[in-house]
Order: structure tokens, then sequence, then C-alpha cells
């Protein structure tokens, strides 16, 4: 391995190959608890695509592992590394190359914050909707790795639904642009979509075109109601659903969630409060006070004992601040090992009644955070640091919430990818004849599997 990292050195720019202790610790992981991993033989942090490919094809030739990271604010273990690899770093990529106004779409390389990209494109009268609750420190090439979603994906989509084309290094460094510019395209596979959530399995995204949607004539109005129980909560989000509403977004936050947030923040929260959805439109006007009017309705006949509506950009804002400081919140009471199902929107009251069941009956603390108005929930389960019967507990709550989504026609993971946690769920949710599918892409495109191996597929599970 000493000879693959000074063969890197020589190849790559000074100060691009790190092989210090506190740096493989740092970079040796994502956010996920609870998943395995191991010190890397060293880190490569590129800066251009030619560094990735390079990077590759010397990796390629000793048959070394290659784990690919962005900032590392996974929750499945998707970064994590495997013994004696290298990892990839592209958290230095972080160049906008190009915003075509007319034609609405960006050129970006990986390591553009998400956040970043959305404050760039907006001068421009521009905006890139998804907007996972790690806007501000996940990257681009993570949320394409992934596919991202986020707070307003229940009405705008995820990130596949966002990207024209990638630039992808491929498992021997040859790099290949996939994809298009223009707004309709069908020549050949649709290969920049099979990219797109292989957690990169399949080859290294070094850069990503976009598109992009206006800013203007959109509206938002934030109708905000409080409930007495998680059930409840449940109903009103079938409720809306059953109406035929797409709002732009529909949050549910449990009481776990509610309080933790409001201690963090001194926060008064209403007597009895244990959920709250925050639902979100944006149609202008008229259309848009009916929308909200009707979703009002909604929690009310629901069993919300309090509903309230803003529309003060400001105001609105504020009241969604409580779903991105949810998960903070709760990682200040314990590690926190973090679910990621999704169900029919039908589903949703009954999924959520058997995810506090599996809390009572593991005797864990469970919380809950969901895009509701897609089906996708959170759950968020916590364990004392140290306790090692309470993380066997948690374990088998989180295996049971995965049984139970499948159950109701669900999926192991609606945005967070599969990464080490779900590969059981993955091996017990796909076919044998779908396992060979994937097997059989990967086997293609990387056939000395050197490209984050053992992750997003249960290859060989059965």
């Amino acid at each position: 391995m000493d000879a693959v990292v000074t063969e890197l050195i020589a190849a790559l720019p000074p100060g691009s190959v790190d092989t210090d202790a506190a740096t493989l610790e740092r970079c040796s992981h994502d956010d996920a608890e609870w998943a395995d991993y191991a010190l890397p033989a060293a880190v490569v942090f590129a800066t251009t695509v030619d560094d990735v490919a390079a990077t590759v094809r010397i990796a390629a030739a000793h048959g070394v592992s290659v784990v690919p990271r962005g900032a590392g604010t996974g929750l499945s273990g998707g970064a994590n590394a495997t013994p004696g690899c290298l990892v990839l770093s592209l958290e230095r990529m972080t160049r906008i190359a190009l915003v075509d106004v007319a034609e609405r779409y960006a050129v970006v390389e990986a390591g553009v914050l998400n956040d970043d990209l959305r404050r760039h494109v907006a001068a421009s009268g521009l905006w890139y909707p998804p907007d996972p609750a790690s806007q501000s420190i996940s990257t681009i090439g993570g949320n394409v790795a992934t596919n991202a979603g986020g707070i307003c994906c229940v009405k705008y989509g995820v990130t596949r639904d966002y990207v024209l084309g990638l630039t992808v290094v491929l498992a021997d460094g040859r790099v290949a642009k996939v994809g298009r510019t223009t707004a309709k395209g069908v020549t050949g596979y649709d290969l920049a979509g099979l990219f797109v959530g292989s957690e990169g399995t399949l080859g290294i995204v070094v850069e990503a075109t976009v598109k992009l949607l206006p800013l203007g004539g959109r509206e938002e109005r934030a109708i905000v109601g409080y409930f007495r129980s998680l059930t409840d909560a449940g109903r009103a989000v079938a409720a809306v659903s059953g109406a035929g509403i797409i709002p732009s977004a529909l949050e549910l936050i449990d009481r776990t969630c509610l309080h933790a947030v409001a201690e963090w923040q001194s926060w008064e929260l209403p007597e009895g409060a244990s959920a709250l959805l925050l639902a979100k439109v944006d149609e202008p006007g008229e259309r848009g006070e009916e929308l909200a009017g009707r979703i009002e309705e909604a929690f009310l006949a629901a069993g919300g004992s309090q509903v309230e509506r803003a529309v003060d950009p400001d105001e609105v804002a504020r009241l969604f601040s409580a779903r991105r400081l949810a998960y903070p919140a709760l990682e200040r009471l314990g590690p926190v090992l973090t679910e990621d199902v999704c169900v029919p929107r039908s589903a949703v009251p009954e999924m959520l009644a058997r995810i506090e069941r599996a809390a009572s009956d593991e005797d864990v603390v469970i919380a809950n955070i969901a895009h509701a108005g897609d089906g996708n929930l959170h759950p968020l389960i916590i364990a004392p640091e140290g306790d090692d019967e309470a993380k066997r507990r948690a374990k088998r709550a989180f295996d049971r919430i995965v049984d139970d989504c499948r159950a109701l026609g669900g999926t192991v993971t609606g945005e967070h990818g599969v990464g080490l946690l779900k590969l059981p769920g993955a091996a017990a949710e796909l076919s044998d004849v779908v396992l060979d599918l994937h097997a059989s892409i990967k086997g293609a495109l990387d056939p000395r599997g050197i490209l984050n191996p053992g992750k997003a597929f249960p290859n060989g599970a059965r």
C-alpha cells in the first residue's frame, strides 16, 4: 500500500494526499450511528476531474478500493471506509462552472454545497428545488449519490428530477459525460438516471448539470397545526392527500422532537401538543388562499387543537425552522439511529402507530420527523451513550420498523440511501431477479469491484 500512496503523491498536486491519523479518522465515516467502518490507507483531496481520474487509475492498477466522499453528512454508512481503501474526497471541488439563465440549467462540481448553489442561482432569478434538511452542509455530489429529497419534494420532486447530465469517472479511470443540456432527449439509455442514487458504486460523479426553475411567481403560505396525538396528525396527512391537495411541503414533528427543539431554543408550546404538522402552499393569489384554507379545514377535522397561518416570509421561515432544527436538537440527547422508510401516504397513520408500538415494546425512545406529504418517515431512535443493552433494543426496533414498512407496501429507504445500514432490508425488498440485475450492472461498470464495495445493494445476499 505504501507504493500506491507514493505513486499518488507523485501524480497529484502537492497537498492532495493525506495520511495524517486525524484526517484518516475524520474521513473514515459519515453520520450514520453504528455503521461499521475502518481507517483508510490515505485520503485523496481532489480539486479537478483529472485528479479523480488519476486516483482511480492508480487504484485500479493496484486493485485498491476507492470510497468516494462528499461532506460526510450521510446517514446510512454509504461513505464509510473499508480496510486499506483510499477515501477520495470531492469537498474541494466547489466550482459553479456555468449558469445558463435562458435554458435554465447550471453546471456545478460535486463539492458545491446545496445552499451555495441555491443562493448563487437566486441572483439570476432561478431556483434549485431539492432541499434536504442538510442543505447547508451537504454537497450536490452527495445529493446525487443518494438521490436526496427534502422538504419541498412532495410537490417538486427529488434530485433525480433535476439532473440533466453528469460527468462521471469510471472504475478504470475513464471520464464519461452522460445526459444532456436540452429540455428533452432520449438518445441511448438513461445513464445519468442510472448513476443517480447509485452511492458511488458504479462511478464517481464529479460534475452535475442540473435543471433550474424560475424563482418568481410563488407566494408561500404556511399552515401550522398542533395535535394531541401522533395518530391524529397522521389522519390529517391522509386527509390532505385524499383531498387531492399537493402542498409544496407537509412536514410532521412529534412530541419528542418538539420538546427537544423547544427546550434548546427556549420556545413555548401549546399545552398538550404531541405532534406538529407544518404545511406550505406556494400558489399565488386566490388559489393559494383557497388551498391554505382547505388544509386548515383538514387539520381541524382530524383533531388539530390549534391551527394558525402565516404569510410573511420571515414568519414562514421561523415556523419551518422547527423542522430543520429537529435532528440537531435530538443529537443533544444522545446518539441517534436514523430510519428512512417510505410508505404509501394512506398508510402513514398506521405506520406511525406501529412505530409507537415498537418504541413501547422495545422500551426505547423513538422520535418522529417526516416528509409526511409523500409518506417518507424518519423515526429517530435514541440510545444513551455506552448502554449496550439499550443499543440492542434500538437495533431490534430499527429492524422491526423496516419490516413493518415493507408489510405496508413501503420501501426501506426514501432518500438516505441503502449504504450499509439498510442492506438486510434491501435484500428482503428486492427479488432474486432484481438482485441479479444489480449485480450484472455492477459487474459491467466495475468488474473488479473497487468502487465503494459492499454498499448500496446486497450483492450475494441470497
